[in-house]
């Protein structure tokens, strides 16, 4: 268990310091969407190029954050149900969804991903407007976070687990107090 629990960890780091590197994305975004739309409008001057690195950016945003909010415990869940139950439950049923869910989706996922990029990288595949930029950086993009996200859902079996035999305390209430205390300033 104590190796599990290691690689646990490393899978947390490395998609930790994605999703922190990631948010720095959204600004890059941003700029560029301010930009484009001030060129537009003042200069009458606008590039399919630039409007697609937008789209590949909050793309690579989603797609790389996915498993950064998984860690974080920020995806989406049905708390009107799950709030009635005692945290034994709560962490059974989040254990049991992740094995006969998550990890599925993402492994078919990852699998399906890999010779759709490959073969747009070998093709050389380009977007079909006019100054449209090469498209397998963002199949890449997805392929890169499907398996982030399938490596983020082992972590947080093997974290779940951990915490029903009672080996760990549970690292999502290090999280909560995190952000009860950022909430407090």
């Amino acid at each position: 268990m104590n190796i599990l629990l290691a690689v646990s960890r490393a899978i947390d780091a490395v998609t930790g310091f994605i999703g922190r590197w990631v948010a720095w994305l959204l600004l890059a975004a941003v700029l560029i969407s301010a930009g484009n739309a001030v060129m537009r409008k003042a200069f009458d001057i606008s590039s399919n190029a630039w409007l697609e690195v937008q789209w590949y950016l909050y793309g690579t945003v989603f797609m790389l954050a996915a498993a950064y909010a998984l860690l974080k415990n920020e995806h989406v869940r049905i708390d009107i149900l799950s709030s009635s139950w005692s945290k034994r439950t709560r962490d059974i049923v989040d254990l049991t969804l992740h094995i006969l869910f998550l990890l599925p989706f993402a492994s078919l996922m990852t699998y399906l991903a890999l010779p759709w990029f490959w073969l747009s990288y070998q093709s050389g595949e380009i977007s079909s407007n006019a100054g449209g930029l090469i498209i397998w950086p963002a199949k890449l993009v997805v392929l890169v976070g499907f398996a982030l996200l399938l490596a983020q859902a082992i972590s947080e079996i093997i974290k779940r687990f951990a915490v029903i035999i009672g080996r760990i305390p549970d690292p999502r209430d290090e999280v909560s107090a995190e952000v009860k205390a950022a909430s407090e300033v």
